[in-house]
């Protein structure tokens, strides 16, 4: 395989060890690959696009100084993902306007009460909604999460990631992520619920 090839290569692995190496081009396509979904999540956590790029940007320069400390124990993604949600609770900190935190931090314990006791939420309401409209409803509620909530779903609900590459991220038990996961799920679905009814959906009309 020659030279001009480096960027076509699939294996992660490779493309990391020969980052490793001093292979600029690697880096980059390892950047290409993954700057959407570290973006998405910088802005879910950060809910600010200023805030978002800058997460981007050191996100990937501590990456790139911290290259052989990456012992490939686990995905690169998952390690790189790892970067982006301390730098984007970095920045919550600085900025210290997260209104959500104190909303949010008398969330429940009972959850099999709770789960009861919440309306369903079904696709009902898209055919009184366009995806968009719903798209921003959800990314609302998404945004009104507590951030240690809200990163444990949007990495497992939204990108996908595993109970176990988000503990891995997160740097919490597998226990930890399913119960902030579960919690983040039952306040989205309440929130949602007293939307719709307050939007003049009856929401309970379809349990």
């Amino acid at each position: 395989m020659g030279p001009g090839m480096t960027l076509s290569i699939t294996d992660e692995d490779a493309l990391v060890t020969q980052a490793r190496d001093g292979d600029a081009r690697a880096f980059s396509e390892l950047v290409r690959r993954y700057e959407g979904k570290i973006f998405r999540l910088a802005q879910h956590i950060t809910q600010n696009r200023e805030d978002a790029e800058d997460v981007l940007q050191e996100t990937f320069l501590k990456a790139y100084e911290h290259l052989d400390q990456f012992q490939g124990n686990s995905k690169f993604y998952t390690w790189i993902v790892r970067i982006a949600v301390n730098q984007a609770l970095m920045k919550l900190r600085k900025r210290k306007s997260d209104k959500s935190v104190s909303l949010d931090e008398q969330v429940d314990t009972g959850e099999d009460t709770i789960v009861r006791e919440i309306a369903a939420w079904d696709p009902n309401p898209e055919q009184r909604y366009s995806s968009e409209e719903l798209n921003s409803i959800l990314d609302s509620a998404v945004q009104s999460l507590a951030p240690p909530y809200r990163a444990v779903f949007v990495l497992r609900d939204i990108e996908d990631l595993s109970t176990e590459e988000t503990a891995e991220a997160l740097d919490l038990s597998v226990p930890a992520v399913k119960s902030r996961l579960l919690r983040a799920r039952l306040q989205l679905r309440e929130k949602l619920t007293r939307y719709f009814k307050r939007k003049g959906d009856n929401a309970f009309a379809y349990l």
